[in-house]
């Protein structure tokens, strides 16, 4: 390796936002990080919801009561049923040309 060209390796301290500080090696004597490994949820498994300016409330506020749309048609009755329903009307006049009838 050649001389003199290479940043000089030395202890360093990597400070978080939080408080932490983890101490390494590095070619930089200081990093300041604004989330480690300690406060990360992903590693300490707490989740943090930040509400800026209640959004989320603002949201249900407006749109909280109505019914979900999934975008789908509504399911049409089965073949049973269109016959049932048919068979059903059919005897309705049926019946009522008889009363005609017998007037």
């Amino acid at each position: 390796m050649k001389k003199a060209i290479h940043p000089t390796f030395q202890e360093s301290v990597f400070a978080c936002a939080c408080g932490n500080e983890i101490q390494t090696r590095s070619t930089k004597p200081e990093y300041k990080l604004e989330i480690c490994s300690g406060c990360h949820p992903f590693f300490t498994g707490k989740q943090k919801l930040i509400d800026s300016a209640g959004r989320v409330e603002r949201f249900m506020k407006k749109y909280g009561d109505m019914p979900i749309s999934t975008g789908k048609k509504p399911a049409k009755a089965g073949k049973k049923a269109d016959v049932a329903e048919k068979a059903a009307r059919a005897k309705k006049q049926q019946d009522a040309s008889k009363r005609k009838a017998s007037k």
